[in-house]
């Protein structure tokens, strides 16, 4: 299964670059909270719906791009949650930083995470225990955490924070790393960074792969108050995280 849905991911990203370098207008509007959506987000949930369908129709899927009842999500112990497009504003500024994130849920648990980037070509991907990253396609290396002496912290692009900032101010001995979308969750799980501290809002989708892939390699993805990230929808109220932080153990 992990197979196919990296294959579906590049096929999402390769539509997504199409579109990124092609000179057709992009219709782009707002959502309530003010967050862009565009033609590319919608296309590539269309080939991803339609590929876990195919895959897979008895889980069901949660997107980003669609709506729900969540009363009746509740009740779904097993879901695949789909960020056909993470970091749109990424992609609108050209800057290559926005990928395709897919996972499935098992109980609350992130079992299995796919995030591509494909501007850079890179895909990472993970299956209980074990995560992967391949630059090249077919050319697929285990990857894990590390430690440093002066850690990489990296933080949002696009989503600046006054808590994030009084935090910042109490960081001794760090270098900081700007990035978009969860290529920031990729870069602890490979041992290029140590800590990714999250303070504003994100939805479930937002951070699923990229928690599966970090737990995968061997870090961690927790709440401010030391409890593991959960995604059962049973216990919660909405698809709304609270704040978290991704780190090497």
């Amino acid at each position: 299964m992990l197979d196919k849905i990296c294959q579906l991911a590049r096929s999402a990203g390769h539509c997504i670059m199409k579109l990124y370098n092609s000179q057709k207008f992009i219709n782009v509007s707002y959502k309530p909270d003010n967050t862009p959506i565009t033609d590319v987000d919608y296309a590539a949930n269309n080939i991803i719906k339609k590929g876990l369908s195919l895959i897979s129709p008895q889980i069901p899927i949660i997107s980003e791009e669609e709506s729900y009842n969540f009363e009746i999500c509740r009740n779904w112990n097993s879901y695949w949650l789909v960020d056909p497009l993470d970091g749109t504003k990424e992609f609108l500024k050209k800057n290559g930083e926005f990928t395709v994130n897919i996972s499935l849920i098992e109980y609350g648990v992130p079992i299995l995470g796919v995030i591509y980037a494909p501007f850079f070509d890179v895909l990472y991907s993970a299956f209980y225990d074990n995560a992967w990253k391949e630059e090249k396609f077919g050319s697929k290396k285990k990857i894990n955490v590390a430690q440093a002496e002066a850690p990489l912290l990296v933080i949002s692009r696009s989503h600046p924070n006054e808590t994030l900032k009084n935090y910042l101010e109490k960081i001794k001995c760090c270098k900081i790393k700007k990035m978009g979308s969860s290529l920031k969750f990729c870069l602890i799980a490979e041992g290029t960074a140590q800590i990714y501290p999250r303070f504003g809002d994100t939805h479930i989708w937002d951070t699923a792969a990229g928690h599966a892939i970090v737990i995968a390699a061997g870090g961690k993805v927790q709440t401010w108050t030391g409890s593991n990230l959960n995604y059962s929808l049973s216990s919660r109220v909405s698809f709304i995280n609270s704040g978290f932080y991704a780190s090497a153990l």
